[in-house]
C-alpha cells in the first residue's frame, strides 16, 4: 500500500502537475493541504478518472485539506471533536468581511477509513509569530488533535496522521536553525505539541533524504532556496505502531518541487508491507 502526503498550494493551480504525479507514481491514498478551494470547487471529476474517490473539505481561497483513495474511502470526518476555532478570523483584511458572521473551524482536518486504515489530512495552522493570537490558536489545534487522536488509537485501528505540521521536530529539520531563532515553527510550545502527539502512541516516519543528510520538505520560493536546500522538514507522516512497523520506505520526492510552477513543498511518500 502506497500512501503520501502533499501540500499542494492551491489545487487548482496545480492540478496538471497534481494529474501527472498520480498517474506516474500511482498511489493508493494521497493526503492534500492547502487546496484553496470550496469543496464544491474540488476538481473530483478529474482524479476519479485515474481511480480515485474523493474526500474533501474546503470553505473558499484559504487552507483545504482532502484525501484521496484507490483503496475506498469510509467513515468520514470533516474536522474531529473540540477542533478550535480561530477568534481572530473576523479581523482578517484578506476575509474582505461585510457583515459579522458565525465563525466556525477552518478547513484544516479530514479523516476516513481508507483500505482499513485511517487516515488523516491535516494542515495545522501556521502560528505567524510567537506573540500573536494565532500563535495561540495553533497550540490549542494541537491540543485538541492530541485528544481527538487518542480517542482513536484506543479503539485499536491503525492509524495514519499526516500533512502539513507546520513545525520542525528537531533543529536538524532546518537548514539554520540560527535563521528560526525566535520566529514559529522551532519554539519549544509547538515542539512539545508535537511530542504530546507522539506520546499518545504515533511514531515520527522519517522519510530517506534524496539531497544532502536532511529529508527537507519544504522550500520557500525566494532567494533560490530550494536550489541552494535551504529548507525545512514540516511535512510530517504520524503512524500508529503497527502501521509505523510495516513501512518499507519513505521518502521525499524531491522531483516534484522542480520545474515550473512547483508547490513550494514535495510529496513525501511512504510504502506499507501488507498487513
Amino acid at each position: 500500500m502506497r500512501l503520501a502526503t502533499w501540500n499542494v498550494n492551491s489545487v487548482k493551480a496545480r492540478l496538471p502537475r497534481l494529474l501527472t504525479w498520480l498517474d506516474e507514481h500511482e498511489p493508493d491514498v494521497v493526503c492534500l493541504q492547502e487546496t484553496k478551494c470550496r469543496a464544491d470547487q474540488f476538481p473530483a471529476a478529474e482524479v476519479e478518472e485515474l481511480g480515485y474517490t474523493t474526500a474533501v473539505r474546503g470553505d473558499g481561497r484559504w487552507n483545504g485539506v482532502a484525501i484521496l483513495s484507490r483503496v475506498g474511502v469510509e467513515d468520514v470526518s470533516t474536522g474531529f471533536p473540540g477542533e478550535p476555532v480561530y477568534e481572530g478570523a473576523a479581523e482578517e483584511p484578506q476575509l474582505e468581511l461585510t457583515e459579522p458572521v458565525v465563525l466556525t473551524p477552518e478547513a484544516r482536518a479530514i479523516g476516513a477509513t481508507c483500505g482499513g486504515v485511517r487516515v488523516w489530512s491535516l494542515y495545522a495552522p501556521n502560528g505567524r509569530t510567537p506573540d500573536s493570537a494565532h500563535y495561540v490558536y495553533k497550540l490549542e489545534w494541537f491540543a485538541a488533535l492530541r485528544e481527538a487522536l487518542a480517542t482513536e488509537l484506543a479503539s485499536g485501528a491503525p492509524l495514519v496522521a499526516c500533512g502539513d505540521y507546520n513545525v520542525a521536530p528537531t533543529d536538524d529539520d532546518v537548514w539554520d536553525p540560527a535563521v528560526f531563532a525566535h520566529s514559529t515553527h522551532v519554539t519549544p510550545p509547538e515542539r512539545q505539541a508535537l511530542a504530546d502527539l507522539r506520546a499518545v502512541g504515533l511514531h515520527d516516519v522519517v522519510p530517506t533524504p534524496m539531497k544532502g543528510p536532511h529529508p527537507f520538505t519544504y522550500w520557500d520560493y525566494r532567494a533560490g532556496a530550494f536550489h541552494k536546500n535551504m529548507g525545512m522538514r514540516i511535512d510530517l507522516f504520524y503512524a500508529s505502531e503497527d502501521v509505523a512497523g510495516r513501512v518499507r520506505s519513505a521518502y521525499v520526492d524531491r522531483e516534484a518541487r522542480k520545474g515550473k510552477g512547483p508547490s513550494d513543498h514535495a510529496p513525501v511518500v511512504v510504502d506499507l508491507d501488507p498487513a
